[in-house]
This record gives C-alpha cells, sequence and structure tokens, in this order.
C-alpha cells in the first residue's frame, strides 16, 4: 500500500501528475462521449469552470505556472495500448464491447483541445471551446487538476510527522464511516472523482471500502481505478446532456421535447443497458408528468438534487401511476451524501424500491476539521457547458440554488417545462 504522507512530502511532479490517464475520469463521460460521438459530434461547446464557494478564492491559493504544467500534461495524454484494450474488451453492465470499434479509434487518436486561462477576482476563468465530444472530456480533469492543486498547497507547509497524522486521522475517520455502514444492506459506489482530495487518497479509499464492505462495494466510477483494482467502472448519464440537447432547440416546442430526445438516443445507444433516468435537470416533477410511456419501463432514476427522500418519493407515487411495481425499480441516491444520510435513507426506502448509493465528495475528500482554519474542507467547484453552437444553456435543477444560466432563460425554461415554486436547499459537496 502506498504511503500518502511521505509521497505527498517528496512530491515530484513527473512520478505524480496529478491526472495520470485519459482514463483517469469518470465512466459516464465516456459513456456518453460515445454517444455525443455519434449523434452531435459537430457541435460547437463551451464549458466553463464555476467555482461556487467563493471564499475559497483559487487564483490566491493555486500558482498559474504550476496550474498551467499540469493542464498542459493533461493535453499530452494519450491511451495506452493496456487502456484500450480494457476498454475495447472489458464486461461493462453485463455487456461486451460497449465502445463501438468507431468510437474507439477516434478515442485512441484523441487529444484534449486547448484551454483558455484568466484571473479575475481572486478567481480563476478556466474556459474549453470545441467540438462537443473532445472538449467535454475536459470536465473532469479540470476539477482533479485544481481540487488536487489547493490540496497541495495547504500541505506544503506541513511537515513529514504532521501530515502522518494527517492522512492517519483521515483514515480512521473514513473507517469509522465504514464500520457504521456495515449493518446495514447498503450498496454503495465511489462517485468521487470530480471533487477528490487527490489521486492517491481516492485510491486509498476505494481499497477501504473494498475491503471494509465487501460486496456492499459495487465499484467506482473512475476508470483507471476500476481497470488497476478490477472492479467495476460505474456510470450512466448526466445533466450535461440536457442541457445541450436543449440550448439546440428551435422552439419552445422543441426544448419541451429535448431531455426525452436525449433518453430516446441513449436507448438506442445502448440497445436496452444503462436504462437510468436523471429527471431533475428542469425540474423531476414535470418532467415525470410529461414523460412518454416508454420510460416507465427503464431500470430506475438518479436523484441528484433537492430533497432526496421527496425525490423517492415522487419516483414511486409515478411508476404506481404508469403501472410499474417500485420494488422492481432502482434508486440511486448521488447528492450531497455521508454515512448518516446514507443509512437514514436506507432505512426509509428498504423493501420499497432496489436501493443504491453514488458517494462522492465525502468519500474521496471527507478532511472536514483536520487542519487549522478547516484549510483542507472541501468545497463546491463545478465545471459546466455554457453554451451550444453559440447559445447558452439552462440548468434548473430540483434545488435553485444549483440552477445556472441568463436570467431571461431561466425564466422561459421555467415556463416551458411547467416549473413552479421550489425550495432553495443548501448546496452540500
Amino acid at each position: 500500500m502506498v504511503d500518502i504522507a511521505t509521497r505527498v512530502y517528496d512530491h515530484r511532479w513527473k512520478i505524480d501528475p496529478i491526472v495520470r490517464s485519459l482514463v483517469d475520469t469518470d465512466f459516464y463521460k465516456l459513456l456518453m462521449c460515445q454517444s455525443v460521438f455519434r449523434n452531435h459530434r459537430d457541435t460547437q461547446v463551451t464549458f466553463s469552470l464555476i467555482n461556487r464557494s467563493k471564499q475559497i478564492r483559487l487564483a490566491e491559493l493555486i500558482d498559474e505556472g504550476e496550474l498551467r504544467e499540469q493542464l498542459d500534461h493533461v493535453r499530452s495524454l494519450s491511451l495506452s495500448r493496456g487502456e484500450s484494450t480494457w476498454l475495447r474488451g472489458n464486461t461493462f453492465y453485463g455487456k461486451r464491447q460497449m465502445f463501438r470499434p468507431d468510437f474507439m479509434e477516434w478515442f485512441e487518436g484523441m487529444r484534449l483541445p486547448p484551454y483558455e486561462l484568466e484571473k479575475r477576482d481572486g478567481q480563476y476563468e478556466l474556459t474549453f471551446e470545441g467540438n462537443w465530444p473532445e472538449v467535454m472530456l475536459w470536465e473532469i480533469p479540470a476539477l482533479a487538476v485544481l481540487m488536487e492543486l489547493r490540496s497541495r498547497r495547504v500541505q506544503s507547509t506541513m511537515g513529514k510527522f504532521e501530515l502522518q497524522v494527517l492522512y492517519a486521522r483521515a483514515m480512521t475517520k473514513l473507517w469509522e464511516k465504514v464500520e457504521k455502514l456495515r449493518p446495514y444492506d447498503v450498496r454503495i459506489a465511489d462517485f468521487g472523482t470530480r471533487r477528490r482530495h487527490s489521486f492517491l487518497w481516492q485510491d486509498w479509499c476505494v481499497q477501504a471500502m473494498q475491503e471494509g464492505l465487501g460486496d456492499k462495494f459495487v465499484g467506482t466510477s473512475n476508470c483507471l481505478i476500476a481497470m488497476r483494482r478490477d472492479i467495476e467502472a460505474i456510470g450512466t448519464n448526466a445533466h450535461e446532456l440536457p442541457m445541450i440537447y436543449s440550448a439546440l432547440a428551435d422552439s419552445d416546442e422543441e426544448l419541451h421535447r429535448a431531455p426525452y430526445q436525449v433518453l430516446a438516443d441513449w436507448q438506442e445507444e445502448h440497445e436496452g443497458n444503462l436504462l437510468i433516468i436523471l429527471p431533475d435537470t428542469y425540474g423531476t416533477e414535470g418532467f415525470l408528468r410529461d414523460a412518454p410511456d416508454w420510460l416507465a419501463s427503464w431500470t430506475g432514476i438518479r436523484i441528484d438534487s433537492g430533497d432526496p427522500a421527496a425525490g423517492a418519493e415522487t419516483a414511486i407515487n409515478w411508476w404506481k401511476s404508469r403501472g410499474e411495481d417500485p420494488r422492481e425499480k432502482l434508486v440511486i441516491f448521488s447528492d450531497g451524501l455521508d454515512v448518516d444520510k446514507i443509512i437514514d435513507l436506507q432505512k426509509r426506502f428498504q423493501g420499497r424500491v432496489k436501493i443504491s448509493f453514488g458517494w462522492g465528495t465525502k468519500l474521496t475528500n471527507d478532511f472536514r476539521g483536520l487542519v487549522k482554519d478547516d484549510a483542507l474542507a472541501p468545497f463546491s467547484l463545478v465545471c459546466k457547458a455554457i453554451s451550444a453552437n453559440g447559445r447558452p444553456t439552462v440548468k434548473l435543477s430540483d434545488n435553485p440554488a444549483k440552477a445556472m444560466g441568463p436570467a431571461e432563460e431561466i425564466a422561459r425554461y421555467k415556463r416551458v417545462f411547467g416549473v413552479g415554486a421550489q425550495e432553495t436547499i443548501a448546496v452540500e459537496v
């Protein structure tokens, strides 16, 4: 097992680049990328970094030269032969050759496109523009680079023994969570790549979950760790797809159909696999109210904003209204989870639906309370598509605190999708 504290103390850039591979990313990005490559490869998209935690002034913490060096390193990466073989030949979700030969040929020759980096008001403005399949692959490595550079900056003044104690405390903290979960019949996957403390720490957390929870730990969203640890790569789709499809719509009618067209394309792409609905991009209640009947037969729903219990109850009622048995459906909880919330949701819904948890930041970056001024506490950093073919994107969410887009477009989308009053909930990382 890697001595993380020693590696942090002795950091050598070439030994420990923050992003080590193009598959050091979340599985859902590759699944979405293949669908986008097939259906919208020439769509021009802009992604932008958004720091929701304004009090974390990243441009004052992170050296611009170091940031550029890490980003330039990511641009130099290409698939290795072993990575390509794993993607081409491995079985994912029971399906061999999940990734088509034409997509793999493109991916094997792909390099990430250029980036634009500026400083403004203590923050970095980091943007990526280009063909959708290329720029979308910047999201996860860009977030990983910034999160880990912040961790390295805070730890740069710490001594060797101080670092050993820090990681011992963090390991104990995670292990206590694992022990608390053991009595429950949970299914948990690691969803923590995008806001991890570091790659080495995420890898340690995955190994701890494997040993501590056994079969209750079902896999990781991180493809590189899944490949190296020979465990399941977990993921389906994300808000990016309906946001961009909707931005491309030419009328209110097309806009209203766009989230369902996403899932029609997804169903065709994956031939009956990976049928998980993410309904909250423009409000879960409206999405389910107007959903075509064929969506009710899908495997399940992922709940990623708003009150998770209320979201699950809404899904259960919808399935019942469409003649489906909720006990045969899967609900994946993935927003702001920590151990107590996982246990509460498990107790409430066990026997009513099948349950799974995508545990993110508080699995792979819970250093809260471990250093002075809580300087290693996780914060809310995202990288989102902000335009498609020159048109702004919009996200409403089930929590207005997560909404994004120009005010006039937000108002239009609320009208088109029939979104009424929403409860604002503090955003948890």
